[in-house]
């Protein structure tokens, strides 16, 4: 199945893009997502980012679905 990945702030930057499409399994989790992102781009640090799947906040067990939208937003700081 087809996801898309989106990428925010300084996900963006480390990746060099804001946005990529990605071919996985049916049976796909958040969890696996992360991992396959982290290989693909070792230089982007995803131990603190929030993740959205079709723009809500999500957790790592969650299954996706064809054509699904999913998202790294690190924290934002500053004041």
């Amino acid at each position: 199945m087809k996801i898309r990945v989106r990428f925010f702030a300084s996900c963006r930057e480390a990746a060099g893009k804001d946005q990529m499409e990605l071919t996985v399994p049916s049976d796909e989790t958040v969890s696996g997502i992360l991992k396959k992102v982290q290989q693909d781009f070792p230089g982007l640090s995803l131990g603190n980012v929030m993740v959205a799947v079709n723009q809500e906040f999500t957790k790592p067990d969650t299954k996706l679905h064809e054509g699904d939208e999913v998202a790294f937003i690190p924290p934002v700081s500053g004041g």
